[in-house]
């Protein structure tokens, strides 16, 4: 195998071997601490701009398939793993990761001491850095990982929210993938005497939707209709929906002005259920703040508590930015807490009919203690 880098904007390079595409991509250099689900985490939008390390020392062991993609392709920068599995040993896959990556483009590198770059990475936080198949000069790796535009005040989200509204339908062979069809009539052209008939609408705003949270809403017996993360409120209120559903999303939310004064329009007009970056957005509408966590909450093992209840569950998270809770208004209580670190995990809107939560609730590899809140979300909508 050809030889691979990975350089750190400190200063650390790791050499390693190269597997998937050749190129030089740089992104943030972040960890992921889940020890399955590697293709549905390599398709999450939410990675966009990220160069992103599994913690698990064995990736690709079961090979890669249609059914367990949660975009149209792989969304992150890089990826690195410490032994990436030549072989694909369960009977659906349809492909290795390595072959995977090469076809999609995506640079990764194997054979580095993946725990030594995870401990760094928590220590000083995560960094931006470039990783390379091509280019081995270390000096030259590092200036480009130090010159590498940061996360902060990028919009991102712009580059993963699809063109137009469409319906979402799902295959009636469950190892295809999703049917997503266009809506008749333009861009946001479908009038309400069209979805007529439907027991529930939900409207779910995408910034970067992961497929099986539509999968979760249209198993409940909802008609989803999905509008791209630009939508105005105006254009959401047409549809005459019943709830409305802000998704996940890569990247700094206070940069989405746009996604912000929809969501400010549409609280007490219909209720809203947010998840991950539609919980900050949420949050940012209601006048809140946010900040970058030091090296963000990533995998499928994260401790929530619903203070509500007393209840303690455990959750599938990749978000590198949090609530503030020192600017939370009146309008806004906690309803859910990380144990790890006490941030804000769920927020409650005291004057409309709105909620959020900084976890993925429908995870995908990922526990599922956390699928109550869709029950809730419905009974927003009853």
């Amino acid at each position: 195998m050809a030889r691979a880098a990975l350089a750190l904007e400190d200063g650390t390079v790791y050499v390693g071997e190269s597997f998937g595409a050749t190129g030089t991509v740089s992104g943030e250099v972040c960890f992921n601490t889940s020890m399955t689900g590697y293709q549905e985490i390599l398709t999450d939008p939410s990675y966009r701009g990220q160069i992103l390390t599994m913690t698990a020392p064995e990736i690709g062991n079961y090979g890669v398939n249609e059914a367990d993609i949660e975009s149209n392709k792989i969304q992150l920068s890089g990826f690195v793993v410490r032994h990436a599995s030549r072989i694909a040993s369960n009977f659906t896959a349809t492909d290795t990761i390595g072959d995977y990556l090469a076809r999609a483009g995506v640079v990764g590198i194997t054979g580095i001491d993946t725990r030594a770059l995870v401990r760094r990475l928590r220590a000083r936080g995560a960094m931006m850095g470039v990783l390379s198949s091509e280019l081995f000069e270390p000096t030259k790796l590092v200036e480009m990982a130090k010159a590498a535009p940061s996360l902060v005040g990028r919009d991102l989200v712009r580059e993963v929210m699809p063109t137009h509204a469409r319906e979402w339908q799902e295959s009636l062979d469950a190892w295809s993938v999703p049917l997503v069809q266009p809506l008749e009539g333009g861009v946001f052209g479908a009038s309400p005497a069209a979805l007529a008939g439907a027991a529930k609408h939900v409207v779910a705003i995408d910034y970067g939707l992961k497929w099986n949270i539509a999968r979760h809403l249209a198993s409940a017996g909802y008609r989803v209709t999905v509008l791209p993360g630009n939508a105005t409120a105006q254009e959401v209120l047409a549809l005459k929906p019943d709830g409305v559903f802000l998704s996940n999303g890569p990247g700094d939310p206070e940069p989405l002005e746009y996604a912000i004064n929809t969501v400010r329009d549409l609280i007490g007009q219909v209720p809203l259920f947010g998840i991950c970056l539609g919980h900050q957005l949420l949050a940012l509408a209601s006048g809140a703040k946010t900040f970058k966590l030091k090296f963000g909450h990533r995998g499928a093992n994260q401790p929530v508590m619903d203070l509500a209840t007393g209840k303690v569950e455990i959750t599938s998270q990749n978000h590198g930015f949090a609530v503030d809770e020192a600017t939370l208004p009146q309008t806004l209580v906690v309803t859910h807490r990380n144990l790890n670190d006490g941030t804000i995990e769920g927020l409650r809107h005291t004057t409309a009919n709105a909620a959020s939560v900084q976890y993925h609730p429908e995870a995908a590899a990922g526990p599922h203690d956390a699928a109550y809140l869709f029950e809730r979300f419905r009974q927003m909508m009853a």
